[in-house]
């Protein structure tokens, strides 16, 4: 992407004005994106970014910048202005740069532009058919396919220089359905650290008609009631509830600021003792895995909580000097248009030993809150309201009817406390996250849990 010798000048030019550290990021992505809606494609786009981002830090202080004019001349400029905003009597010297090559843990069987786009318009209007012809209520149908090569290039100081290929694919089917007035959709968007061997391998026709079946359960069914009762949280997607209202506190972007209601508790019982919780950017090929993290460190394993004990926070670079402790190969960005930091990959809570059916058979009175939507938290104080997107009231441990309107509404540390049935069905959704070093592709995951009580938020107001 850059000679080696640009390189070493350009981090040298860096360090100039005493920086202690300096890092080149090079970035070369390829996007693509196409929107089938009504049976026809309504969209198709494709594009291609560059750029490099220059990081320097001088102890706990930093400067980013970045350009998408890789002369040599504008890197070395750039490189030296960023520099002015450092000034310290010591000077870094830059060590020579390792040969260092990556050891890929998500092989890629088919690259995107190996397959011809026809035949992805293909797949798109498998899944679409098969929405649209499940039931006469189901009205509307839309299926969009994203696609995307990063290949990056990271070298600092320290002698680092490695390079990383990163592929992802997603499809995601939307139904909607419609009785009367009112409309209910219906969502499924499976995605993963690989190439088009997504849509080879996906059973479409089963996830498709399952979006449909979600739209249509939803518009049949009545308005949820209110009040605290024990809720039970689907598996997959249900993750998204640790992840924003706990995952977020857990990262040192906050931690090291002390605004985190994590921040000084390791080794403290902060959740139930049933509760393990893990960040785990090496699974293969899941959504949220690379080889690398965006500052050229090995992607780990980091175990949070372990039997409702804190042991672990995800920690970049910079939050490591700050708190005094090792990164954790958890320094992620969207592009090189963003220094990187402290990031979930693929966060889940580890699996018990509860069956689904006997979590519900054991529930006198509650909401099954089967599918999460989209919801809203503040991760300072981990308070939270998530939407049920699919939900079924229970009684006498029996479900008895689809409910529809239902928000759950807690706080995040509070409710990792009132976890008391984890269930054994572990399972991964695809969601994206944002936050200041932009947005990044992270699993949320789960089995099945029971919280002991819940507000949940109703209209029927029974």
């Amino acid at each position: 992407m850059l000679s080696k010798a640009l390189i070493t000048d350009v981090l040298t030019a860096a360090v100039t004005t005493g920086g202690d550290f300096a890092e080149l990021f090079i970035e070369e992505r390829d996007n693509g994106h196409m929107t089938l809606v009504g049976g026809k494609i309504e969209q198709s786009l494709s594009g291609k970014d560059f750029g490099v981002g220059i990081r320097i830090f001088n102890d706990l202080a930093s400067v980013y910048a970045y350009t998408n004019n890789a002369s040599r001349e504008n890197l070395m400029k750039v490189a030296r202005e960023a520099a002015l905003a450092i000034n310290n009597s010591h000077v870094c010297q830059v060590l020579d740069l390792r040969e260092d090559k990556v050891i890929t843990s998500h092989p890629i069987r088919l690259m995107p532009d190996s397959v011809p786009k026809l035949r992805k318009v293909q797949f798109m209007r498998q899944g679409y058919d098969a929405m649209i012809n499940y039931d006469p209520m189901i009205t509307q149908g839309k299926v969009t396919y994203l696609e995307g090569t990063q290949h990056v290039l990271i070298a600092n100081t320290e002698g680092v220089c490695i390079e990383d290929t990163r592929v992802r694919s997603r499809i995601v089917f939307q139904a909607i359905a419609t009785k009367g007035t009112e409309m209910q959709t219906g969502v499924h968007s499976p995605g993963a650290h690989v190439g088009c061997e997504l849509l080879e391998d996906m059973d479409i026709d089963y996830i498709a008609k399952d979006s449909a079946r979600m739209a249509k359960t939803m518009v049949e069914a009545g308005y949820a009631p209110s009040g605290k009762m024990p809720v039970i949280i689907g598996n997959h997607f249900g993750g998204v509830l640790f992840h924003e209202a706990c995952g977020h506190g857990l990262e040192a972007t906050s931690v090291a600021k002390k605004t985190s209601v994590f921040t000084d508790k390791i080794g403290e019982q902060v959740a139930s003792p049933l509760v393990t919780a893990i960040d785990d950017g090496t699974i293969p090929n899941a959504w949220g895995s690379m080889n690398i993290d965006d500052e050229g460190a090995s992607m780990q394993k980091n175990v949070l909580i372990e039997k409702g004990i804190l042991k672990g926070y995800m920690i970049d670079k910079l939050n490591a000097r700050r708190m005094n402790m090792s990164p954790t190969g958890s320094g992620r960005r969207q592009s090189y248009r963003f220094a990187p930091t402290s990031r979930m990959t693929n966060t889940y809570i580890a699996k018990g030993h509860s069956t689904t059916e006997a979590i519900i058979a054991d529930t006198a009175y509650g909401l099954y809150a089967k599918h999460l939507g989209g919801g809203s938290v503040n991760t300072a104080t981990g308070d939270f309201n998530f939407a049920v997107r699919e939900g079924y009231m229970i009684k006498n441990g029996k479900i008895i009817k689809p409910i529809r309107g239902a928000t759950i509404i807690g706080n995040g540390p509070e409710i990792l406390k009132k976890i008391d049935k984890v269930g054994k069905d572990l399972d991964h959704g695809q969601g994206m996250c944002g936050s200041i070093s932009g947005n990044i592709p992270t699993n949320v995951g789960q089995p099945t849990i029971r919280v002991s009580d819940i507000t949940v938020g109703g209209r029927d107001g029974k």
